[in-house]
């Protein structure tokens, strides 16, 4: 069986791709019956997948080692030539628009591909090309910034990744040791971490006013491909958090305090959930992912063949090492139709949430890798994020086989975590807001702003001292600032919608699971709001929606005794 380490990269000749996929749209255009242009479309879907195949290649075997000579300069050549595929698929969504076969097209198709080409169009133009070049370049230097990150630690170097467990540690000196090393590196490259973010910014407000748009909100929102909804409803939905959510989260975090025997919570203490400390999987690696299989299999048919395939596959690289990228993603590679989870086991109970939450991910494009549209495989970001965290809630059944003795202090603390999340989100979505209406903003504008916004969402933390934190740097750590701008809010989004099956889970389970397995198996075949209303779940930006989903969550958690575990 042929596995991801066997899969063959092999640069693209741009030329000849150019060339070929011109021909095809020459092609699309001249047809003569629908049957000839769906034809065509198959041929270009092809290339495209190949492009997207050798795309995916480079760039996880580059974040599986930062430090590979061959795979940095493919991801460099990549970083140059995805623009000026993405002019290529630009040029396809005008054909495509203008199909005399349209209404047939979708018929078979459906309309949302139509939809997703019309947004896509008003996001490109050749002229930015050389801009979308060295947005490319800028984010594959901040990624390689934080994934050499050396920090000695304990008498060892380690990197970001390796820091986690330390920051999470019983001791309370340890923790706050692990953070302020954690912090020296971020102060001894805070010029770095300031030039690279205000590049990026002036380069995506010039491509925003290069195609007509007043500053890059309305650009980053269409780049995301949001047909249903846009800045307005998600200001009213931040409202809603403020109000319906923030208090909930700061007694949570006064509870904490409490649980710990402490008089003031410091940001360092946020990690630890228990004076007994967190829970944590007990077994190394390989007994996880021995965990992880049972789980799936138990869980249903469906998860169980997809989990084998995985393993069977190795498409999974998990475990932290000198020179990986730091975080986790799940990702596509389209001509094997088959996902990919990256991670970094570090040995919290994070290394659980990868077989939950990313495992999440690839399940579902694992359902809907059928979809012959490239564009049907993955739906929109927000709707993504609904996969991966309802996961973590559906798999709750079988934690106990993860964490033994710990299990409800995982449960609380899973609970209690992702409530707890949603201010933070916000924050950073916020401050994206304040970043792009206002371009020329300063660094130290920018870490006021910061500040400013944390202290609304998150009022009660402090940071002891810290200067860079003091003045506004913790969201130099949040990598989709820097990556992917605007796609934060998504996961809270999602949160709140993956509330709702984890309280349908617990009232009908045979229910829940039949709306999580039909949303996955959509795919990206409609629009966020459409595909809420498939699964039968609530719409996040209507009124009244937070107040209501939160409160059987905070029901659960008020029943629980935190004090004991």
């Amino acid at each position: 069986m042929e596995q991801f380490k066997d899969y063959v990269y092999k640069r693209p000749d741009m030329e000849a791709l150019k060339a070929d996929f011109d021909q095809q749209l020459i092609n699309f255009e001249k047809a003569d019956s629908f049957k000839v242009q769906d034809q065509v479309l198959s041929e270009i879907t092809s290339l495209r997948n190949y492009f997207e195949t050798m795309e995916t290649l480079v760039s996880t075997r580059h974040s599986i080692d930062t430090r590979d000579e061959f795979y940095e300069k493919e991801n460099d050549f990549i970083d140059e030539q995805r623009p000026v595929y993405q002019g290529m698929v630009s040029e396809f969504y005008k054909v495509l628009v203008k199909s005399q076969f349209r209404d047939q097209l979708e018929k078979k198709w459906g309309s949302h591909i139509f939809k997703l080409a019309e947004t896509t169009l008003e996001t490109f133009s050749p002229d930015i090309i050389p801009l979308m070049q060295k947005e490319n370049k800028l984010v594959s230097a901040y990624t390689k910034l934080k994934a050499n990150a050396k920090i000695f630690f304990e008498g060892e170097e380690r990197n970001l990744s390796q820091m986690g467990a330390y920051t999470q540690s019983k001791d309370r000196e340890v923790r706050k040791a692990a953070n302020l090393a954690v912090n020296e590196f971020y102060e001894n490259h805070e010029k770095d971490f300031d030039e690279l973010y205000d590049q990026l910014v002036k380069i995506r407000h010039e491509m925003a006013e290069k195609l007509g748009f007043e500053n890059f909100v309305e650009l980053g929102y269409k780049r995301l491909s949001r047909t249903d909804y846009d800045h307005r409803d998600v200001s009213k939905y931040r409202k809603q958090v403020y109000d319906s959510l923030v208090p909930i989260a700061n007694d949570l975090r006064d509870r904490q305090s409490k649980r710990l025997g402490l008089t003031s919570l410091e940001f360092y203490d946020e990690a630890l959930d228990f004076l007994s400390g967190n829970p944590t999987p007990k077994g190394d690696p390989d007994w996880i992912i021995n965990q992880g299989r049972h789980m799936y299999k138990e869980m249903s048919q469906e998860t169980h063949d997809f989990f084998e395939t995985m393993l069977s596959k190795g498409l999974m690289d998990l475990t932290a090492k000198k020179g990986k990228a730091g975080g986790g993603y799940c990702t596509f590679l389209a001509d094997y139709k088959a996902p990919f989870i990256f991670s970094n086991f570090n040995g919290t109970s994070g290394d659980v949430d990868v077989l939950t939450h990313e495992a999440g991910h690839a399940f579902q494009v694992y359902e809907s890798r059928n979809f012959k549209l490239p564009e049907y495989v993955w739906p929109t970001l927000e709707a993504c994020e609904i996969h991966s965290m309802s996961m973590e809630f559906f798999a709750w059944p079988w934690m106990e086989n993860f964490f033994k003795e710990d299990v409800e202090k995982y449960y609380y603390g899973h609970l209690n975590g992702a409530v707890l999340f949603i201010p933070y989100g916000v924050s950073v979505d916020e401050f994206q807001h304040f970043v792009y209406e206002n371009p020329h903003a300063t660094p130290e504008e920018r870490k006021s702003a910061w500040r400013k916004i944390e202290k609304k969402y998150l009022p009660h933390r402090t940071y002891d001292g810290f200067d860079l934190l003091e003045r506004g740097g913790f969201w130099y750590r949040q990598g989709h600032i820097f990556s992917n701008p605007f796609y934060y809010i998504d996961y809270t989004l999602a949160q709140v919608c993956a509330f709702e099956f984890w309280h349908r889970s617990r009232t009908d389970k045979e229910k829940a699971w039949h709306d999580y397995l039909k949303l996955c198996q959509m795919g990206g075949s409609k629009s966020f709001v459409d595909l809420l209303g498939l699964a039968n779940l609530s719409i996040p930006f209507e009124e009244g929606t937070i107040e209501r989903i939160i409160k059987p969550i905070q029901t659960w958690l008020s029943t629980v005794d935190d004090s004991k575990l």
